[in-house]
């Protein structure tokens, strides 16, 4: 008896150290992604660093929470990516102002001439948008006038603590579009590359003082075709909410890639340099690269269709 219950104490320790040991398909191959991270980090910093003049990036992969970033901290002026920071907040707004969106501004002399962009090639008299028009027209045009109605109707220290509140303090507006003694003044728009994919993340995940809906709707617009330089390497079947913004010696972009098993993150900043576009074009083509190698993986790296591998797993097909 003695024998065969020191076989059997045996047998079971034996067994629990192997199924503690083995290898599940949820824990595959870590040192296999580890590789990957090396390799797509070691880029990123060999783009940044390569800059001729200063850079920073924020890459966060949403579906595990890894994060890659150079420079993050490093406080950049936005130009027109900061124009995402007040489409927020007039969403914010609306909540509790469920009219706010629908209410109309008229485009007189006066609007149409406080900012630069195509609304000043509309014509006065009888045209009138609503707030959501406006911030289409910031969006995808880049239209500063708009952008001027907007904050002018919802306030910068409004648009600087919501921004605040979602852990992205250095993010704040200081002045309106096309405000170039102002910016002399140091008067200037900015934000981090670690704030601006805070905010994106936000967006990604629906964290924000706003209904699912609006969140929706604040996406939506973002997505809205547009051009720049994240935007090239990418497949236009790929969704990116993003604005990029420019002005002389800076170029940056806040982005939301939303590729099908695995989105992700970007924010690029550039200032003291020449074409900044390219470091974000780089940046923007070296994560979809990384990603690419992801999306529809398998713990063992074998590839399979996305909507077989969202089955058999039972994530279903959420972005």
């Amino acid at each position: 008896m003695r024998v065969r219950t020191r076989i059997s104490a045996l047998i079971s320790s034996l067994t629990m150290t192997l199924v503690a040991g083995s290898s599940t398909p949820l824990d595959a191959q870590p040192d296999h992604r580890r590789i990957l991270q090396d390799n797509f980090r070691a880029e990123l910093t060999e783009i940044v660093r390569g800059f001729d003049g200063v850079a920073g990036a924020h890459v966060l992969d949403l579906t595990d929470g890894t994060r890659f970033s150079v420079n993050d901290q490093l406080v950049f002026p936005q130009a027109s990516a900061i124009k995402i920071s007040i489409l927020l907040e007039l969403f914010r707004a609306a909540e509790s102002d469920p009219d706010l969106l629908r209410r109309r501004i008229e485009l007189t002399e006066r609007v149409r001439t406080a900012g630069s962009g195509v609304l000043q090639l509309l014509t006065d008299g009888g045209s009138a948008l609503s707030l959501e028009d406006y911030a289409i027209y910031m969006i995808v045009f880049s239209d500063n006038t708009a952008t001027n109605v907007l904050i002018d109707t919802i306030g910068m220290d409004a648009i600087n603590r919501l921004s605040a509140s979602l852990g992205a303090p250095e993010t704040r507006v200081q002045r309106k579009m096309i405000q170039p003694e102002a910016s002399a003044r140091g008067d200037e728009n900015l934000s981090t590359p670690r704030d601006a994919a805070m905010i994106m993340e936000r967006i990604a995940t629906c964290d924000l003082p706003m209904s699912e809906s609006a969140c929706a709707r604040v996406r939506e617009i973002l997505e809205l075709p547009k051009g720049g330089p994240v935007r090239v390497p990418v497949p236009a079947s790929v969704p990116i909410a993003f604005k990029p913004g420019g002005i002389t010696g800076v170029a940056t972009v806040w982005a939301l890639v939303g590729l099908p098993d695995r989105p992700y993150v970007l924010s690029v900043m550039s200032n003291y340099g020449g074409n900044g576009g390219q470091v974000v074009e780089a940046v923007s083509e070296a994560a979809y690269r990384y990603f690419s190698k992801l999306a529809g993986a398998t713990p063992y790296g074998t590839r399979v269709p996305i909507a077989l591998k969202r089955r058999v797993s039972g994530t279903g097909g959420a972005r």
